[in-house]
């Protein structure tokens, strides 16, 4: 077996890891949005795009859970009616996640993102950006696509897995297969 199958084996359960404590309290104090050097889960950023080169960042981010709260409206109508609480958004964590962190690196596009952990208040996920405008990433055969113009922004136009997920349009071509009839 293979360092990389050895390693998704091991964060298939991440509560199980020794370390999982000592990680959480780690990503306690970190800020919300924490550019790393390396990714934590080597095997699935390898998987979805990352490589160890100039031009090619992660980001840890963190995201509160559960539902959200809308913006009280003002004028009168019964607070049953005015519809604050229970209140879910159209969009995943993880693509909250992703937009958050592409506004805080504007210079940068979401290559993809992945789940790192959870605990009973936040979830946080890393992202894999690219710098466009790089001149590795430019000579790169498998990341040079990105460099192009319609590529621009793809996280807040729904073009990146989790995006495509959000609307329904990721697994397209899994669909039931109709039953043959018997003669």
């Amino acid at each position: 077996m293979g360092l990389y199958k050895q390693l998704a084996q091991i964060w298939k359960r991440p509560k199980e890891l020794p370390t999982h404590k000592q990680l959480l309290i780690k990503l306690r104090r970190e800020k919300a949005i924490t550019r790393i050097e390396k990714p934590t889960r080597l095997d699935r950023a390898r998987a979805l795009g990352y490589k160890a080169k100039q031009g090619v960042v992660v980001v840890r981010v963190r995201v509160k859970k559960g539902g959200r709260k809308r913006p009280k409206k003002r004028g009168g109508r019964k607070p049953r009616r005015a519809g604050l609480t229970r209140f879910s958004p159209a969009k995943s964590l993880r693509l909250i996640a992703e937009e958050r962190a592409a506004r805080k690196f504007p210079n940068l596009e979401v290559l993809n993102s992945y789940y790192l952990t959870e605990d009973g208040k936040y979830k946080w996920y890393e992202v894999i950006m690219v710098d466009p405008n790089h001149p590795a990433i430019q000579k790169d055969k498998d990341l040079k696509w990105i460099c192009e113009k319609q590529h621009r922004r793809r996280v807040f136009r729904g073009l990146t897995a989790a995006g495509k997920r959000t609307k329904g349009l990721l697994h397209k071509g899994r669909r039931k297969k109709k039953k043959k009839k018997k003669k």
